[in-house]
């Protein structure tokens, strides 16, 4: 078999199983970040019937926390899938997860394509083609027995922990805050939990949305009107316990929650 759609089977099993995900064997693990991104798109076309259509990307490590703590120094993306998108308010069943985190998040919502031809793409290039923001939960999922042993190429191709997001009321841009200076703060059950600023991801998150416009453009694949794009995590990482209520605040942008019971 295809040591692609191998690796892919193996992972797609162990996400539709809701179990922990082991190393790959060394004849299936990618060779590189190039190979994970294939297998990664393989994981897309078998979960499609569960997760429903691919509707945006996740970006990862864009901020110097994030890439200290996973120890890799440069962003990675993942795919956001129709299933996965909640609006405020939402109630999440905390066994639907593995390891259940989140992040606070500035999401776009994109009002034209960004198609391979006109690559390479600037922060400000992009910036034209947004029409919304929205407040952001990211919601990741450490669904490997354990990580740190996986490998970066491995946890792109499970879409480096992406788990769906939760999603506040949009914020055109033409309204929008300088999201450079926009304060975030992560909330749980009442209590802050972690604090940033639009600066903490890739130094703007236009940076990051150029950043993923570029990677797609070199697979050759764009971005498309409509599609939602989250944009990094302006915090660590806040792993959750069953019955954990989760609020992210950001400035000018508004505030987002979901509970996890």
């Amino acid at each position: 078999m295809d040591k692609i759609l191998a690796a892919a089977q193996n992972i797609a099993t162990a996400r539709r199983n809701r179990a922990p995900l082991a190393a790959l064997p060394p004849e299936l693990a990618p060779a590189d970040e190039a190979e994970g991104y294939q297998i990664q798109r393989a994981v897309h076309d078998l979960l499609l019937p569960q997760t429903g259509a691919l509707v945006g990307y996740k970006i990862g490590c864009t901020s110097p926390v994030m890439q200290e703590y996973l120890d890799i120094p440069h962003p990675c993306g993942g795919g956001v899938f129709a299933k996965g998108v909640h609006d405020s308010g939402a109630k999440l069943r905390f066994a639907d997860y593995v390891r259940v985190g989140v992040e606070c998040e500035i999401a776009v919502r994109l009002a034209r394509n960004l198609a391979p031809s006109e690559a390479p793409f600037t922060p400000e290039w992009v910036m034209e083609a947004i029409e919304a923001y929205h407040p952001a939960i990211e919601i990741v999922d450490d669904r490997y027995v354990k990580w740190e042993t996986m490998g970066a190429p491995t946890l792109v191709a499970d879409d480096f922990f992406a788990a769906g997001c939760v999603l506040g009321k949009a914020v055109a841009r033409t309204k929008a805050p300088d999201l450079l200076t926009a304060k975030g703060r992560a909330v749980v059950n009442g209590k802050e939990v972690g604090r940033g600023t639009g600066a903490d991801v890739l130094g703007h998150p236009h940076n990051a949305l150029a950043w993923l416009a570029n990677h797609l453009a070199e697979e050759g694949t764009g971005l498309h009107a409509g599609q939602i794009v989250l944009t990094g995590s302006l915090v660590k990482t806040v792993w959750l316990d069953q019955g954990d209520a989760v609020k992210m605040e950001l400035e000018g942008l508004g505030t987002v929650t979901a509970t996890f019971a």
